[in-house]
């Protein structure tokens, strides 16, 4: 099963070279992953009920996020149809996409990676055992289906379909993790077999069960979440038969019959389901019917029939499952044959519109043949499988005991709902293949491009598996029937319903001659029938009430970001501060509290490192000059280091230094840009509001702090930190393996917020796009031309002399530079960087790490910078940062999975010990990799900022184009 999900993922990664080299026809060789994947599910079909293959890895077992995949035989049935159908899909595209337009040529790469992609994550979302690990394959469903579904992105409905798409499953999506996790709990494990096996109760069960269902409902288009799947048509044919005929839509009602078993007894199941399934079997066949696109009366079609499955597989029994699941095959093969059959007619005649189609079936006979099949699958016509299974359902229905009192109402209502898919069956046969009274074929007809044999292959086989499996059942249900066998208890003395074409005369077979004839003479009398209907289209208010939601959801965001994002810095941090303020003391004042032990100081030398703090805090308030302000942050910042290095955290005070040593380089590097001074009456305005405000959050937290401590009654963890920093993580440094081992996960989160962070500074600098590295002086001597004129190198300068001390420096203007600041950098460089890859490889075990490395280096690079200018820099790292911190972001993710390959939960580390000669025994943890990544995304983000609010800046300011710009005080 791993395999199978490896190789989906290598080769649509593959896909789009392979596209780009071989066009369409890669379609062919793409085909053979799902192929070969389904070869393998042959093979290692479950021999028995009970006969399931498992796999567990650890991932992370505190989070109960083990990756547990389970392949039994409710997994082995909807894998035939995911991947069976998902290579035929592949096929059928290499003749569906034709060179028509330049732009969906050059999507076609794109779209074949997230189509095969898309087969991969529904096969990961079937066995995933883990229902923690089935929300990540049905969240990527989603996000493989929006942009499947938004392939023609250059057009509003295709837009809209994938956008409606995607808000309406990811809403419940997230709906239904909460459910999962509620249900995780209750039942003391995240494995559906285990909740399933033993499945907990109580109301918060019962709310996590209805939760589950609107994430399964809204995934199958069940009403009132299903408006989503007709505006889905807009996506190309393929996405049409595979998602949304065979393959994503069966998820929802595949959940049910996997939770089924378990809760069908649950308060809520069966009236949720019953109720929603009925009335959405009803409505989309009615809107069916009055559909003229030959896309939307299958897309409404599949919407009903969707909601036949779902009163079956949820109606909780024996037969029902066994007639649930037969029409979910059923439909699969029958669909995804006619969804092909109108991709097939739309690319011969351009029209989808059955009042434009006329003789078709003369002209394409074998297309109507294969259609013809297909469609009196999907009518329950005899000999096909829709039959077979329609009749199952009926029986089914007709002798459920589980239904209780429901089953005439519920039986009486399906079979209402299947003269409806009789009509519109035929609607849609006689609308794209009659001859519909005219002399000739209509003009999309005559100029039709008559369809290769190859295209018509694959809506072939699955119109021809359909009359061989309704031909000879036996094997389908012997299947089907093991599955709900061991999900249902049987009766006592009941005899298990058996597929078959011929049961003798009995009511399901009455039923379907009643469905038969109603359905028939409807579709005869349609031109009377059409005088009395009501002008009412059923489904189409929820569309609308869908649009209204997101106007309003747009007019409330633009008018509370006109509240609280007014544009102005000090409001905002004002809202902040204030919520800060009002929450901890509201939370400090209801209730009773610990009363804390108040010291001013334990130690005289306390306060000594105090004052400097007060003055520096002081004195920011009050200086009117920026950089004396942010010299007096500085203080603050340098004192706290002290205190931590008072009370023992060498490590803690090393970074913070480091940490303020390079903010205040910052501070000067936008400083440069703002006026030397505040302009006294904008410092003196509100001055009385902020002084308050100031003393409000100082002593909230000052308080909150203090009760925090007050409270604590157990041993503090902080004490068991050192021992589990040297028994797990190998290490001597607390902090350092608590960064990289113990809490990782927690660090790993870090340094992409801090990757992206990076990457939206340079963004708002560069605006259109971001520059490579900083420029560099090349071999002629001349530096290379950035995006404005540069100056020649600056001529000779007493006060320099000719000594070179850095390449950098011959190429900025001598009143800007420095020869005790160049021989400085020029001789303590090397220092640095030492010390730096010092921090780095003993961090683990003495102060330091990666970070702590990654500044020193960054520290390194500010100096040259500093004394040399923005060619020193090019000159020093001749790389762009977003390489660099990119690379250190892989490097720490693939750390944290290579641990997987040896069978140890992600983010595990190891000691490492080996004798070198000469140097001796070397020893050291494998979390020193994940540091390294630290360090590379450090290193890159000082060299991010130098290059974007320094050497960007710089250029801005030599550039004879740009206007300089004063800003307001």
């Amino acid at each position: 099963m791993l395999a199978i999900l490896l190789a989906h993922a290598v080769v649509a990664a593959l896909a789009p070279a392979l596209v780009r080299k071989w066009g369409r026809l890669a379609f062919y060789p793409l085909a053979l992953v799902p192929l070969i994947s389904l070869a393998w599910v042959a093979t290692n079909w479950p021999s028995s009920p009970g006969d399931d293959h498992r796999v567990a890895v650890s991932w992370v077992p505190g989070l109960s996020m083990d990756i547990a995949l389970r392949f039994d035989i409710l997994a082995a049935i909807m894998s035939v149809l995911v991947l069976g159908i998902g290579a035929l899909v592949l096929c059928y595209c290499a003749d569906y996409f034709r060179p028509r337009d330049d732009d969906a040529e050059n999507r076609l790469p794109s779209f074949a990676a997230e189509l095969l992609a898309f087969s991969g994550a529904m096969f990961g979302l079937i066995v995933a055992d883990n229902m923690l690990v089935l929300y990540v394959f049905w969240e990527l469903t989603t996000v493989l289906s929006f942009l499947l579904i938004g392939h023609y992105a250059e057009r509003i409905a295709s837009r809209r379909a994938a956008t409606q798409a995607l808000l309406v499953t990811t809403a419940g999506g997230l709906t239904m993790l909460a459910g999962i996790i509620i249900l995780g709990y209750a039942a003391g494990s995240f494995n559906l077999s285990d909740v399933i096996a033993a499945p907990p109760s109580g109301t918060a069960v019962t709310v996590a069960v209805l939760l589950v269902l609107v994430g399964a409902m809204s995934k199958s288009a069940i009403v009132p979440l299903h408006f989503w799947l007709p505006g889905a048509m807009a996506a190309p044919t393929p996405v049409s038969a595979y998602l949304h005929a065979a393959a994503m839509v069966k998820a929802g009602v595949y959940l049910i019959a996997r939770l089924a078993p378990g809760f069908a007894d649950s308060p809520g199941w069966r009236p949720t389901l019953l109720v929603l399934g009925v009335v959405t079997m009803l409505l989309a066949g009615w809107r069916a019917i009055r559909e003229d696109d030959l896309k939307l009366i299958l897309a409404y079609g599949t919407v009903g029939q969707l909601g036949l499955i779902t009163v079956l597989v949820g109606g909780g029994g024996r037969n029902l499952m066994l007639a649930g699941l037969a029409v979910l095959c059923a439909h699969a093969m029958f669909k995804a044959a006619l969804f092909m059959v109108v991709g097939i007619i739309d690319h011969a005649t351009g029209t989808r519109d059955i009042h434009r189609l006329a003789w078709l079936g003369n002209r394409c006979p074998w297309l109507f043949v294969i259609a013809a099949a297909a469609t009196a699958s999907m009518a329950a016509l005899p000999p096909f499988l829709g039959f077979v299974a329609k009749e199952a359902g009926f029986a089914a229905l007709a002798h459920s005991a589980a239904l209780g009192v429901a089953t005439p109402y519920v039986l009486g209502a399906i079979v209402v709902g299947s003269v409806f898919t009789l009509i519109y069956s035929l609607r849609f046969l006689w609308g794209a293949f009659a001859r519909k009274g005219n002399a000739g074929p209509s003009a999309p007809v005559a100029g039709l491009h008559r369809p290769a044999a190859t295209f018509l292959t694959t809506p072939a086989i699955l119109a021809t598996a359909g009359l061989a499996v309704g031909l000879a059942p036996v094997r389908l249900s012997r299947v089907l029937a093991d599955y709900a066998d061991t999900s249902f208890a049987r009766a006592p003395g009941a005899p298990g319903y058996k597929l078959a074409l011929w049961h003798g005369p009995d009511l399901p077979l009455l039923l379907s001659t009643l469905v038969l004839l109603t359905g028939t003479m409807a579709f005869v009398a349609r031109a009377r029938l059409r005088r009395l209907r009501p002008d009412w289209l059923p489904l189409s208010n929820a569309d609308r009430v869908y649009q209204r939601t997101i106007r309003a959801l747009d007019v409330l965001s633009v008018r509370l970001t006109a509240i609280t994002q007014r544009g102005s810095i000090p409001a905002t941090q004002a809202v902040i501060l204030c919520t800060l303020v009002l929450i901890s003391s509201a939370a400090l004042l209801s209730g009773a509290r610990d009363r804390p032990d108040v010291r001013i100081w334990d130690t005289p030398l306390q306060l000594l490192l105090g004052i400097p703090l007060l003055a520096g805090a002081l004195g920011a308030t009050m200086m009117r000059n920026r950089l004396a302000a942010v010299l007096m942050v500085s203080v603050t910042g340098y004192g706290c280091g002290a205190v931590f290095a008072y009370h023992g955290a060498p490590d803690l005070a090393l970074t913070q230094f480091l940490v303020e040593t390079v903010t205040l380089v910052i501070f000067v590097l936008v400083l440069r840009t703002l006026p030397a001074e505040v302009d006294r009456d904008a410092m003196n305005q509100h001055r009385l509001p902020r002084t308050l405000m100031a003393v409000a959050v100082g002593a909230a937290v000052t308080v909150l702090a203090m009760f925090a401590m007050a409270a604590r009654t157990d041993r503090p963890i902080a004490s068991l930190l050192p021992d589990a920093a040297h028994l797990r993580g190998h290490g001597a440094n607390t902090v350092n393996v608590l960064l990289v081992d113990i809490r990782a996960w927690d660090t790993l989160g870090e340094i992409s917020v801090l990757l992206v962070a990076a990457t939206g500074v340079a963004s708002m600098v560069f605006r259109h796009r971001r520059f490579g590295a900083a420029p560099r002086i090349p071999h002629t001597g001349q530096p290379e031309q950035p995006r404005s004129a540069q100056s020649p190198p600056t001529p000779y300068s007493p006060a320099i002399g000719d000594t070179t001390w850095l390449r950098g420096s011959d190429y900025r203007d001598p009143k800007n530079r420095s020869l005790v600041l160049e021989v400085t950098t020029r001789t303590i460089f090397p220092m640095i960087m030492m010390v730096s890859v010092y921090f780095f490889l003993t961090g683990h075990n003495t102060p330091g790490g990666g970070f702590a490395g990654g500044l020193m280096a960054g520290l390194g690079l500010v100096l040259r910078y500093l004394a040399g200018g923005p060619y020193e820099l090019g000159e020093t790292l001749p790389l762009d940062a977003g390489k660099i911190l990119g690379a250190g972001l892989g490097l720490s993710a693939t750390t944290a999975l290579a641990s997987l390959a040896l069978g140890a939960p992600v983010l595990s580390s190891a000691l490492v010990h080996f004798d070198v000669p000469v140097v001796g025994h070397v020893e050291f943890s494998t979390a020193l990799f994940f540091d390294l990544g630290v360090y590379l995304i450090v290193v890159g983000l000082v060299l991010d900022v130098l290059r974007s609010l320094g050497a960007r800046l710089d250029e801005q300011a030599n550039d004879p184009t740009v206007a300089p710009k004063v800003p307001a005080r």
